[in-house]
C-alpha cells in the first residue's frame, strides 16, 4: 500500500504520536509511507517524532503554513504532492488537516480519502466546516466510542461510516523506568506527589487543581502538585504556582522523558473538560498508576470497572478531591488500582494490537489486490 498521512502538526501530542507510531509500523510492515505537516515542523527536543520517522527513512515534508490565513498555500501542496506520487489512501489527522488535505485530494482525484477524529470539541463554526469535508471521505476513525458518537450527532456522519481504533501504548517503554528524586525539587525524598501531565490550556480544567489546592497539596503535609507541560496557561498557572509556594506546587516545562515522571508519581490527575481517548492516561496506567480523572469523552472507557473509584463528575472539583485523598490514604488501594490499570491497558490498548487494527482496516478498504500483495 501506499499511504499519505497527513496532519496539523509534529509537535509532541497524542494525535502526533499516534500518527508517528501508525507511519513506523506501516513501514515496518513493507507498506510505503510519507507523511506531511500542515504547519511548519518544530525544532530540539519537541522535533522528536520527526527525527524517528526520517531515521527510518520515511519522508517528513511540512507546508510551512502556520496561520489560518496560508491555507490556500496548504491545500495547493498536498495537492501537488498527492499529484506527482498518488497514494493509494489518504489518512488525514487532526482538525485542520481533516479539511484541507480531504479537499485537495478529492481534487487530486485519490481515491480513498479517511479522516480521524480525535477529540469530542465544540465550536459551532468549527464542527460546520468539518462536516462538510467529512461528507467527501470514505470513511472516519474515531478514538473511542464517545467520540463516535460525537462525530455521528454533531457532525452528523452516518453509523456505517465510522469505526473505532482506540489509542494503544509501548507498555515496555513503561517497565523498569527510572524514579526520580524529588529532594531535586526541594522536596523530600518521600514526598506524595499528585502529577498533572500535559497541555497547560482551557481544555485540561486545571482550575480545579487550583481551587482545590489547600486540599490536595496541604501547607506542611508531604502532598504536593508537580504539573508538567507548556501551553497558553504556562505564564498564569507559573504565577499562581509562585504564589502558592515551591514547598507545595511546581511548575516544569514540557519533559521528553514521560515516563520517569510517572514512575516517581504517586498518581495521575487529569481534571479535563473535554478529550477524546488521552494518552497521557494510558501512560499512567501503563506505569501501574492510579489516576483521577473527568469522566469525559475516552476515559470511562479506559476505566472500565474502576470508573467509581478513579472518575468523577467534569467540573466536579469535591469529587475530585474525595476520590484522590482516598487513594492517598489507602495506599493499599492505590496500589491494587494501579496493578489493575496496567492489566486493562496490556489487555485491551496495547501498541500493536492498535497498529494492526489500522492495517487491517486500510486493507479493507483498498480490497484484493494489496491483500493479495500483502
Amino acid at each position: 500500500m501506499r499511504i499519505d498521512l497527513v496532519i496539523t502538526e509534529l509537535f509532541v501530542g497524542g494525535a502526533e504520536k499516534c500518527l508517528t507510531e501508525l507511519a513506523l509500523s506501516l513501514h515496518d510492515r513493507g507498506h510505503d509511507v510519507r507523511v506531511f505537516s500542515l504547519a511548519s515542523l518544530p525544532n530540539g527536543e519537541q522535533r522528536q517524532f520527526v527525527d524517528r520517522l526520517e531515521e527510518k527513512g520515511i519522508l517528513v515534508e511540512t507546508a510551512a503554513c502556520d496561520s489560518v490565513w496560508q491555507a490556500w498555500k496548504a491545500y495547493r501542496f498536498l495537492r501537488r504532492r498527492f499529484r506527482e506520487c498518488p497514494p493509494d489512501l489518504v489518512q488525514t489527522f487532526l482538525h485542520h488537516a481533516n479539511i484541507l488535505a480531504t479537499y485537495a485530494a478529492r481534487s487530486a482525484d485519490v481515491h480513498h480519502c479517511v479522516a480521524a477524529v480525535r477529540v469530542a470539541q465544540r465550536g459551532r463554526h468549527r464542527n460546520y466546516i468539518e462536516r462538510l469535508a467529512l461528507t467527501k471521505v470514505d470513511h472516519v476513525l474515531c478514538v473511542s466510542r464517545a467520540v463516535e458518537q460525537f462525530t455521528q450527532r454533531v457532525l452528523r456522519c452516518s453509523p456505517s461510516k465510522t469505526t473505532v481504533i482506540p489509542n494503544g501504548v509501548d507498555l515496555k517503554r513503561f517497565e523498569n523506568a527510572p524514579r526520580r528524586n524529588w529532594s531535586d525539587l526541594g522536596w523530600p525524598s518521600n514526598a506524595k506527589v499528585l502529577l498533572f501531565l500535559g497541555r497547560l490550556d482551557p481544555q485540561k480544567g486545571l482550575e480545579l487543581l487550583q481551587e482545590q489546592v489547600d486540599q490536595i497539596a496541604p501547607l506542611g503535609s508531604e502532598q504536593k502538585l508537580l504539573l508538567i507541560g507548556d501551553g497558553p496557561l504556562r505564564q498564569t498557572i507559573q504565577i499562581w504556582a509562585n504564589q502558592v509556594g515551591s514547598d507545595r506546587v511546581q511548575v516544569l516545562p514540557w519533559q521528553s522523558d514521560v515516563a520517569s515522571w510517572l514512575a516517581s508519581c504517586d498518581l495521575l490527575v487529569l481534571p479535563s473538560r473535554y478529550e477524546g481517548m488521552p494518552n497521557v492516561l494510558l501512560e499512567a496506567m501503563a506505569s501501574t498508576k492510579p489516576v483521577i480523572c473527568s469522566l469525559v469523552e475516552g476515559t470511562q472507557e479506559l476505566l472500565g470497572e474502576t470508573t467509581g473509584l478513579q472518575g468523577f463528575s467534569p467540573g466536579d472539583a469535591s469529587e475530585m478531591v474525595n476520590r484522590i485523598q482516598n487513594l492517598m490514604k489507602h495506599p493499599e488501594i492505590a496500589y491494587k488500582t494501579g496493578k489493575r490499570n496496567r492489566d486493562l491497558v496490556a489487555k485491551d490498548f496495547s501498541l500493536p494490537a492498535s497498529m494492526e487494527r489500522y492495517e487491517q482496516f486500510y486493507l479493507s478498504i483498498l480490497g484484493e489486490k494489496h491483500q493479495d500483495a500483502r
